[in-house]
C-alpha cells in the first residue's frame, strides 16, 4: 500500500522562524585523526556472499543484520570458549601443583 506523503496536514502546526539566523562563529580545529582500517575476525573471512538478483531494501537490511548477528553470536562463542579452555587448562595445572 503505497503511503500519501504528499498530503500532510497543515493544522496546529507552527512555522519557523526563520529572522535569526542561529550560525556558530565559534572556530574549531580540524579533525585529522585517521582511523585504522578494521581487520574482521577469522570467523568472518570464509563467510561467501552471494552476488544474485537484487533485492528489495527492507529484506536486504533485515539479511545483513541478520548476517551481521550471526557473526558477532559465533565470535562471542569463540571466545567464552577460548576463555572456558584457558580456564580448565589453570585449574588442572593448579591440582597437578599440588598433588
Amino acid at each position: 500500500m503505497a503511503k500519501n506523503r504528499s498530503k500532510k496536514k497543515r493544522t496546529g502546526v507552527d512555522t519557523m522562524d526563520l529572522s535569526e539566523p542561529t550560525v556558530s562563529c565559534d572556530v574549531q580545529a580540524m579533525d585529522t585523526s585517521e582511523t585504522g582500517v578494521k581487520i574482521p575476525a577469522g570467523g568472518s573471512l570464509n563467510s561467501k556472499v552471494k552476488k544474485g538478483r537484487q533485492m528489495k531494501r527492507t529484506k536486504n537490511v533485515r539479511k545483513m543484520k541478520a548476517l551481521a548477528k550471526a557473526i558477532s553470536q559465533n565470535e562471542k562463542m569463540a571466545t567464552k570458549v577460548s576463555k572456558n579452555e584457558s580456564k580448565t587448562m589453570r585449574t588442572q595445572s593448579a591440582k597437578t601443583l599440588y598433588d
